[in-house]
């Protein structure tokens, strides 16, 4: 039997619980630290982030489930000796040939990712995101909801494209850059910050 632990109760977590059902996993529990927390929906809250050692060697698979990037790459990193890490794709998604998806990334129900692109560890590409041929996107970076990257764009670390944002092709972000709701990128992104707008913009 297929079993995963998910460290993260909340509606991420929900989701992957989702995808890993769809993938054959039968037993699925969470671990959170917030101890108040009981339940993510029908699954049960059975611990907090550190008993996740103690469940990969009981034979569980480990997802992160954790939408700051900086934590999340905290307990992916923490726990990569376990070996149980996994990365998480909706069978809904379209992965086209040559892609390359790394640990503890998860993929979302109507995703494309088209072929020739590399995702790192431990990113989030969201419902119906799409991230087109040749492109690079960085470690623990989310393309959010609705979400476009054309042709040949390269994304670096810790970069959120907010929901609905655009980035046209040939162009690089920097790492630890936010992209705004709606932003369209039309032109490279060698500073960090957090870019809005249309034409997208430091703030």
């Amino acid at each position: 039997m297929k079993k995963l632990v998910i460290i993260g109760a909340g509606g991420h977590g929900r989701v992957i619980a989702d995808i890993a059902r769809l993938n054959g996993y039968e037993d699925i529990i969470f671990l959170d630290d917030d101890t108040s927390v009981t339940d993510c929906g029908r699954y049960k809250v059975k611990g907090t982030a550190k008993d996740a050692v103690d469940f990969a060697k009981s034979g569980y698979d480990i997802s992160v489930a954790v939408g700051n990037s900086k934590i999340r790459e905290r307990l992916i990193e923490d726990l990569m000796s376990t070996g149980k890490i996994v990365s998480l794709i909706h069978p809904s998604a379209v992965i086209g040939e040559e892609v390359s998806v790394l640990t503890g990334t998860v993929i979302m129900a109507g995703a494309v990712i088209n072929p020739g692109a590399s995702i790192g560890k431990g990113c989030i590409i969201n419902t119906g995101a799409s991230v087109d041929h040749d492109n690079t996107v960085g470690d623990y970076s989310h393309i959010s909801v609705g979400a476009h990257l054309a042709g040949t764009v390269t994304v670096g670390r810790h970069v959120w494209v907010g929901i609905g944002a655009s980035v046209s092709n040939n162009l690089e972000i920097c790492d630890e850059v936010t992209l705004g709701a709606g932003a369209v990128v039309i032109k490279d992104i060698i500073e960090s910050g957090t870019y809005v707008g249309v034409p997208a913009g430091r703030i």
